[in-house]
């Protein structure tokens, strides 16, 4: 997902910026909002912060100039919402290109984007139906995070057809190219990662269940039932 530095064409670069830039500075006011108003939220917001940064630097190489890999957005997007997760997804982007050359400053804005904006509110919108239908949590949890993985690669072909339109059936071809590529490694990497979200999602349930409710992440009776089985 990771578009490297330099790969981009500039008018690209300051397109996805220009989309990525008011969700990021809508974030920060969340957040700073979020931790004035309850500050026993810092420990979660630094787990799923340390949670992005981990799995999507567990890089695999797919397209020319990208890169396939976890995301880790899923979690932070059920607990927090999409505007504060592209806030930690963008600082953890500007971590992993200024000292592990892993995507760039030039396409910050392109891999935001797609990692910090486009797969989070997916992932939300995912879990709020999954809940609704009363699904299980977990499974609810797992099926966010997996399609948040999805979507943010889509997004990110998508990112690539448009910069690089092929010479024979323009962005619509290219975009079948770069996604049919992605999917090779991604499909997998990804239900791999809602596995692992919805494991650590039992995890923090367990400890903070407690913060889950007052930011009504989960219902009282959804997490009455979770405690009962956990009994």
């Amino acid at each position: 997902m990771h578009i490297m530095e330099g790969f981009l064409p500039l008018q690209w670069c300051i397109f996805w910026f220009a989309l990525s830039l008011p969700a990021v500075a809508y974030g920060v006011y969340r957040m700073n909002r979020m931790i004035k108003e309850n500050r026993e939220i810092l420990p979660l917001l630094g787990v799923s912060g340390a949670f992005i940064f981990v799995l999507s630097s567990l890089k695999l190489p797919s397209v020319t100039g990208s890169c396939s890999h976890p995301t880790g957005t899923g979690m932070g997007a059920i607990i927090f919402g999409p505007w504060i997760t592209s806030v930690m997804a963008m600082i953890v982007l500007i971590y992993q290109a200024i000292f592990l050359a892993h995507g760039g400053l030039t396409t910050l804005g392109a891999n935001t984007f797609s990692m910090g904006v486009a797969g989070p509110i997916v992932a939300v919108l995912i879990y709020k139906a999954a809940m609704k239908s009363r699904l299980n949590l977990y499974i609810a949890v797992f099926l966010a995070a997996t399609l948040a993985d999805w979507a943010t690669y889509v997004v990110t072909s998508l990112q690539l057809a448009l910069a690089f339109p092929a010479a024979s059936g323009g962005v619509l071809a290219s975009f079948e190219a770069f996604a049919a590529v992605f999917a090779i490694t991604q499909i997998p990497l990804a239900i791999v990662e809602g596995a692992v979200t919805a494991l650590m999602f039992k995890y923090i349930v367990q400890l903070r269940g407690d913060v889950l409710l007052r930011m009504n992440v989960v219902s009282p009776s959804t997490m009455k039932s979770l405690k009962e089985a956990l009994a």
